[in-house]
């Protein structure tokens, strides 16, 4: 036999704790989840496509599509939370990618969104951390994460801008957050402080506004991250009937409770929101800006086949979509119902109350505890703690009937003709007529909390069990035949032989018994106290049990004795089923998943499993052609599987079914439709007669119509033939009189243009005239400015050819002098080096003998220096950090102080406000005597509302049941609270340590600012004594051409700026440095690289006086060059000069007047230029003096630099 393969086939269902639990994937197809799986259900068609689920996923949390509707991301629940990607567009919509939070850990991602291009996926992370992801989902590659709140501020909902990737909007309980996603990290750009708002969903209407719903059933409207409109939504009530329920007090507050808005979607016109239980108000853009209008509420209606049709009005919804084309709205509701509605005709049924539909079908929203098939007709009968009863068709995968009653019910079987069914309800246990359109009652049996009930295979009897005992009754007489005592612990699940002659039973005291339904005896027996039986099953020739419990096993078991266990890997089966070939056994897992084994049962462990339900599986059916497997769950789905081979192929079967069509309806129901039905006859024959009298006379009415409106229309015809004509002629007329005015302007034109043009040409005669005199002048003015010019020029030859000759031999002799002292230089040069050779060895013995001494010494000094340049660098940042914080408070404080003040004239409002509140508490007094009196009413109501206490008590046993978990987690809490204030302790008592170091440091820093501040101010007298220099340089270089007094300059240069007691020290200094830096050579290599380090930044930092310098430099040069040129020139002059004074000799006494004055003039130069060189002797001597005493100065800077530590090393760790 080929390995049998269990496919999914129909769910009837859907997954009510997904966020965002439905979706449009196009115009007839929707998405949501139901167990382990996501479905894309085609709402005209029917038919269903599963998406799988992981297989080690705990369930389902989130689900999101993209914009273009190709990619699927579902948030599942595992060891670590993981998103996967599903596409779509392929038929078995393939998974493309699994995210996780990476290192972080992440328990779980409780809502997601795709951005605009659906190339980006964001996630919220769930508690503690609240992590938001921001990921390029097809590269797996997390682009940045962000802490979006607290632990008591749970967040809701998280979206993408519809226009921007980057920009994102978080909502939760007081929480409304604009991020941007820039430079690689995501930036707040807005939040809003919104205390007591627990905003549950959102939704945005525009790149810049965003809708957001509240708890208190509150729209609030931001716009660029400000709230601009907040607005209540409180819907009318639903009913007469939920009006009636709402007049009780109790009633009345738990409906306000629950108005809140949990969804919202927009679309072109506006947006749909959830209104409280059972409604979604559209909202309408109107013309103002910022301001929206209630169009149309849209309410559930009411259920008619529940005992109570407005229960179904008080359903809250948890998501809303609407279809691409804007045609229908679909959302789903906290009890796993599916609701659509087209909007076209909520636009048309204004004056009536818009009504939603169902979707498909209703489905279960509590757990299933029962789940039976019949032989006659392809029928699943269900039951569930939500109180109904549920009759589906596996066939056409339809539901057939339903019905809610008052109680729960836990246990169904179908009757195998498929016309009634045995239910357990907690107070009876109840036979029913299953009829065309109605479940009825047919007889009630006093078996209370009836857990297990089971119809013979011949339908002839019936099962039920009552605790520990199992009653049998007879399906025809009604009697109980047999009670069948002997578990000491509930019966958990029973089964018929195949021929009825036996009864098999298991129970939560580890015991399997086999009855005799005939004689009551049994017939044998298997007890394992050990393990507790959830569900058994009988092989075909009831020969072997198969039974499941708690110990994690499947049993076979034969003649009283366990032939052999199937270890389950520690899963625990809940329920288990045989095919009736008796080749295959299928069970189920309490994790949801469904095991298919061959029979015989293997030796190892062999099977196929398939995870279908997120839940654990309670019940499992096949049917009796084996061609499909049932399974129910705690979360209310049904799962039909389609039982085939790994070719795919279906078993075969061994005859063909043939269902039977007969169905059940009462004589009274029968009569009614049939009078019905000639009324409805005999109302339609009156309606055809009336609609052709009534067509009669709408012919006759129309034909006189229609000859009016042809006389009308010939009469009009005719009007405005002669209107046509009359225009026409005007026509004429008109342009006529319009060529004649265009002749008139044309001759008028023409002379304007020839009065003109004369005008104008007398007027250019005149300027023209002007114009010549004018540049007659201009003639003559530029011939007497250029005789000038040449007068000039000839003049400023003479000079310059007579100043050159001077100073031509004034150079000659420079540069006889400049080279004397270039030869002294350098014999002075020869001596130093000789000199240094000498010193060098002596300070090389000296090195030797001290290295070893200082050595120790320098290693202590370099580690302290380190250290303290690391604790200044940080005290240096804390400074400055502590200084901006001062600021910072300072601003605060001002702040506070003009909101004080604000406060003080509150306060003086609030005073007088008091006293007139203290006159209302007055009156106040004499209206609490009043409720006093209606408080005496109110106790008598009160008598009255206790009798509701039998419903609420169990209400309140359920509530506790679900509170005990709460407190676990309260407690939990609690501890991880102590644990952080543990924290918070040792924290204090390290900030108190670092306040300590902090003052440490601040003493140190300002004994290193008063160290700074006396080298700064002997840095400035050092430039202070370079610029004196400079200037007395810059004067010695003016006697450069006279070399007597070039040396005195310099001599005094000398004197003045250096003193032999400083030449001394400088030598002994250079002598102490050199043996330093020979003893110090191997520890300062390692400092190379930082002193190269500073070296380029000093370069730097002196480039540009350097470069100042040089152009200074470069300017001299050009200074002297163009000296040169103007002596050449003056030499010429002086020449023509002579040659003119020897002709003017000739002219008289005047000439040789100013040949006198010009030799006196040039005598006083000469006097006052040889005293200048002089001077700049002197000067050149002093400054070159003082050039020497400067080299010397910085030479031993430099010494003194190399001593300095390394500043590159890692500062050491600021600890308590």
């Amino acid at each position: 036999m080929s390995a049998i393969v269990a496919q999914s086939h129909h769910i009837f269902g859907i997954r009510a704790g997904v966020t965002n639990n439905v979706f449009y994937f196009d115009e007839q197809t929707i998405i949501f989840p139901c167990g382990n799986n996501c479905l894309r259900y085609n709402i005209d068609q029917k038919w269903q496509k599963f998406i799988q689920g992981s297989e080690k996923s705990h369930g389902m949390l989130a689900l999101a599509i993209s914009p273009n509707r190709r990619y699927l991301a579902v948030s599942e629940r595992g060891e670590k939370g993981s998103i996967s990607v599903y596409d779509l567009q392929q038929e078995q919509s393939k998974k493309r990618k699994v995210l996780t939070g990476g290192e972080l850990p992440v328990q779980e991602f409780l809502c997601m969104a795709f951005s605009p291009d659906s190339k980006y996926l964001i996630a919220q992370a769930g508690a503690p951390d609240w992590t938001l992801f921001y990921w390029v989902w097809e590269k797996q590659k997390v682009m940045a994460t962000m802490k979006t709140s607290s632990q008591s501020n749970p967040i809701s909902q998280v979206s993408f801008n519809p226009q921007d990737n980057t920009q994102i909007c978080v909502t939760g309980n007081g929480v409304f957050k604009l991020f941007r996603y820039a430079e690689g990290s995501l930036k707040q750009s807005s939040f809003q402080k919104l205390e007591g708002q627990n905003i549950l969903c959102h939704a945005w209407v525009s790149e810049e506004r965003v809708i957001a719903g509240t708890e208190t059933a509150k729209l609030l409207v931001f716009e660029s991250g400000d709230l601009r409109w907040e607005m209540s939504v409180e819907p009318k009530p639903a009913s007469q009937e939920a009006e009636r329920l709402c007049s009780s007090t109790e009633q009345h507050a738990r409906s306000i409770s629950h108005a809140r808005i949990s969804a919202i979607v927009a679309y072109s016109k506006g947006f749909a929101c959830s209104a409280g239980p059972g409604a979604v108000c559209l909202f309408e853009k109107t013309e103002e800006k910022d301001v929206y209008r209630k169009a149309r509420e849209i309410r559930i209606p009411q259920d008619l086949h529940s005992h109570e049709p407005s229960h179904a009005e008080q359903q809250q919804f948890t998501a809303l979509c609407i279809s691409p084309s804007e045609e229908t709205l679909v959302g789903s509701t906290d009890r796993g119902q599916l609701y659509s509605i087209t909007l076209s005709s909520v636009e048309m049924s204004r004056g009536e109350q818009a009504k939603f539909e169902f979707l498909s079908y209703s489905f279960h929203y509590g757990i299933i505890t029962g789940l039976d098939i019949c032989i006659r007709k392809p029928l699943i009968a269900t039951c569930s703690l939500d109180r109904s009863v549920r009759i589906w068709n596996y066939e056409t995968s339809s539901l057939e009937l339903y019905k809610e009653f008052q109680e729960e019910a836990y246990s169904i079987t179908l009757h195998p003709s498929g016309l009634f069914i045995l239910v357990g309800f907690t107070d009876k246990l109840r036979l029913m007529n299953l009829l065309i359109d109605d479940i009825r009652t047919f007889r009630e049996f006093t078996v209370r909390g009836c857990r297990e009930c089971a119809f013979s295979n011949g339908g002839h009897l019936f099962a039920a069990v009552n605790g520990n005992i199992i009653h049998i009754y007879s399906s025809t007489t009604f009697e109980n035949i047999l009670n069948l005592k002997g578990h000491n612990g509930k019966v958990r699940s029973i089964v018929w032989s195949p021929d009825d002659s036996r009864l098999v039973s298991c129970g939560m005291d580890g015991a399997v018994y086999e009855w005799n339904t005939i004689t009551s005896k049994r017939e044998s027996e298997s007890v394992l106290k050990s393990c507790s039986y959830t569900s058994i099953t009988i092989s075909p020739d009831a020969k072997t049990f198969f039974a499941v419990g708690s110990d994690c096993t499947l049993k076979e078991i034969t003649d009283s004795q366990i032939l052999r266990e199937v270890n389950s890997d520690d899963v625990p089966y809940t329920t288990i089923v045989m095919s009736h070939s008796g080749r295959m056994i299928f069970t189920g897992t309490a994790m949801g998943a469904i095991r298919a084994m061959k029979y015989p049962l293997p030796i190892q462990k062999e099977w196929n499993e398939y995870q279908g339900h997120a839940s654990p599986i309670t019940k499992m059916a096949i049917t009796h052609d084996d061609q499909f497997l049932l399974t129910v769950c705690e979360h209310g789905c049904l799962y039909i599987w389609r039982i085939i081979d790994k070719e795919g192929r279906g078993l075969k079967r061994e005859k063909e079914v043939v269902y039977a069509e007969e169905i059940l309806i009462t004589k009274s129901d029968l009569e009614e439709k049939n009078q019905v039905m000639t009324e409805l006859k005999t109302r339609v024959e009156e309606l055809k007669m009336e609609n052709e009298y009534q067509l009669r006379l709408k012919d006759m009415n129309y034909n006189e119509k229609i000859k009016e409106l042809t006389e009308k229309f010939i009469q009009e015809m005719e009007s405005l033939k002669t209107k046509n004509q009359v225009l026409k002629t005007e026509k004429d007329k008109q342009e006529l009189n319009h060529e004649k005015e265009i002749a008139d302007v044309v001759e008028r034109h023409s002379k304007e243009q020839q009065d003109l043009e004369s005008a104008n040409n007398q007027k250019l005669m005149l300027e023209y005239e002007k114009y010549q005199e004018l540049q007659m002048k201009s003639q003559r003015m530029q011939e007497e400015y250029e005789k000038q010019l040449h007068e000039m020029e000839e003049s400023r030859t003479l000079a310059l050819e007579e100043l050159t000759e001077y100073y031509e031999a004034k150079l000659q002799d420079k540069l006889v002098l400049l080279d004397q002292c270039q030869d002294e230089s350098r014999q002075q040069v020869r001596e130093f080096d000789e000199s240094k050779k000498q010193m060098e060895e002596d300070g090389d013995r000296e090195i030797q003998d001290i290295r070893i001494k200082y050595e120790r010494l320098l290693r202590d000094e370099k580690e302290t220096s380190l250290r303290l340049k690391g604790e200044t660098g940080l005290m240096r940042k804390k400074f400055s950090s502590l200084q901006r914080e001062i600021d910072e408070r300072m601003s605060e404080i001002e702040r506070m102080k003009a909101e004080h003040n604000k406060l003080q004239s509150v306060i003086k409002s609030l005073e007088k406000d008091i006293v007139g509140l203290k006159k209302e508490i007055q009156e106040r007094d004499e209206t609490i005597q009043d409720k006093e009196k209606r408080i005496y009413d109110l106790k008598k109501k009160n008598q009255e509302l206790e009798k509701f206490k039998f419903v609420l008590d169990y209400k309140i046993k359920e509530l506790k049941k679900q509170i005990e978990p709460r407190e676990n987690d309260i407690k939990e809490m609690k501890e991880q609270i102590q644990e952080m204030e543990a924290e918070l302790e040792r924290f204090l008592k390290l900030n108190t340590q670092l306040e300590l170091n902090v003052t440490e440091l601040k003493q140190k820093l300002k004994a290193t600012d008063t160290e700074m501040h006396k080298k700064m101010s002997r840095v400035r007298n050092g430039e202070a004594l370079v610029k004196r220099f400079k200037t007395d340089l810059h004067t010695c270089v003016g006697f450069i051409q006279e070399p007597k007094k070039l040396k005195d300059c310099i001599r005094d240069l000398y004197e003045r700026y250096v003193q032999q007691s400083d030449v001394v020290e400088i030598v002994g200094v250079d002598a102490d440095i050199q043996k330093e830096y020979a003893r110090q050579r191997e520890h300062l290599e390692r400092t190379v690289a930082s002193l190269q380090k500073k070296l380029t930044k000093d370069t730097e930092i002196h480039r540009a006086d350097n470069i100042r310098i040089m152009q200074e430099n470069v300017t001299l040069i050009r200074e002297i060059n163009e000296l040169r040129r103007e002596l050449k020139v003056t030499r010429t002059h002086l020449h023509d000069l002579e040659a003119e004074n020897r002709l003017n000799r000739k002219k008289g006494k005047q000439g040789s007047t100013e040949l006198r004055v010009r030799s006196t003039d040039d005598r006083s130069r000469t006097v006052t230029r040889l005293n200048f060189e002089e001077e700049a002797e002197r000067i050149i001597e002093l400054q070159r003096l003082e050039i020497q005493r400067l080299r010397d100065q910085t030479h031993a800077q430099e010494q003194s630099y190399t001593k300095r530590p390394l500043s590159g090393g890692k500062l050491p760790a600021l600890t308590a």
